[in-house]
């Protein structure tokens, strides 16, 4: 496919729909100078534009025809961090992105944006993109879904032109959404309703799932007795329980001795509630650093940067879908 990225970064989309078998790129847009260097080193043969807002002004010109447009437009506007001025700040760029996806009808649509993206400006994505007969649908998928070591929620917007199909196909897909969103509101309603009953019964809210249910599905009397002894990455035991007599600064010969023989008698069940034992300790980040050229440049361009690898498993996905 033809694929024209906007808000391009350092090409982590194109490097995932590559990485895919997807698409090509034929145009990337960023208003950062090292971008913009960073694209052209590495798809030397790909124009690179600066401004978002010129290609705009005259998109059937500017822009070229692609398969696929993708975007990973500024959050400012919306994030939690900033001052979530929305429309009003002026890095606030959906609506000419918007403008160029109308003139120019992608087959295909993927945007990425923060969390905060969800409770500010994601209803009017979804509104312009579906009065222009595109389907749509956001997805949060953090980097940790692809194993990374740190969470970084995303919201993925995805949209498929449904506008230049026959009417039969249309109400077919509108038919398809419309399943979808009533099993999802089915789904939430009987997840209120299992939680309501867990605490009518008095069960143990805080195991709703039976991490310590035998094989019957009942609980264990003993784990409602005993409270698991935890350790945190350094090996300090008992880091989570509110009455440790280390965090009460009253710990004494006597307790300690208490506190092991305690962690002595269940050492298999203390294994099964350790957070985290699976996961790898997180690298450091070096952002001190002598010798390393443009450091803060790369430091600003990684923390805008997606996921490469989320990038792939859309583009897998949309792939698998058009060869149908």
């Amino acid at each position: 496919m033809r694929h024209v990225d906007l808000c391009s970064g350092i090409g982590g989309f194109a490097l995932g729909f590559e990485w895919a078998g997807l698409s090509k790129p034929v145009l990337f847009c960023d208003v950062e100078p090292w971008c913009r260097d960073v694209l052209s080193k590495h798809w030397p043969d790909v124009p690179v534009a600066s401004d978002v807002k010129e290609l705009a002004n005259d998109p059937n010109r500017n822009v070229p025809d692609c398969d696929i447009l993708t975007a990973g437009y500024p959050c400012q506007p919306f994030s939690l961090a900033g001052e979530r001025r929305g429309i009003e700040d002026d890095r606030h760029i959906w609506p000419y992105i918007f403008s160029i996806i109308q003139k120019k009808r992608p087959s295909w649509c993927v945007f990425e944006n923060v969390y905060g993206h969800v409770s500010m400006g994601l209803d009017e994505v979804l509104s312009d993109l579906e009065r222009e007969a595109y389907a749509v649908r956001p997805f949060i998928v953090p980097a940790c879904a692809t194993d990374a070591p740190h969470r970084r929620d995303r919201v993925w917007i995805i949209a498929r032109n449904v506008g230049n199909t026959n009417s039969q196909q249309r109400r077919a897909a509108k038919e398809n959404t419309r399943l979808d969103l009533d099993r999802s509101v089915l789904d939430r309603s009987k997840r209120r309703e299992e939680a309501d009953q867990i605490k009518r019964s008095g069960s143990n809210v805080a195991d709703a799932k039976g991490l310590h249910s035998d094989v019957s599905g009942e609980y264990s009397q003993q784990s409602k007795r005993q409270e698991p002894q935890l350790r945190d990455s350094s090996g300090s035991d008992d880091v989570a329980h509110s009455n440790s007599a280390r965090l009460q600064g009253r710990q004494n010969s006597k307790g300690t001795s208490q506190n092991r023989s305690q962690r002595n008698e269940q050492p298999s069940r203390r294994s099964k509630r350790t957070v985290g034992q699976n996961w790898k300790s997180e690298p450091a980040v070096g952002r001190v650093a002598n010798g390393i050229p443009r450091r803060v440049d790369r430091l600003r361009g990684l923390g805008n940067a997606i996921v490469p690898q989320i990038a792939q498993r859309i583009g897998e996905t949309i792939k698998s879908i058009a060869e149908q």
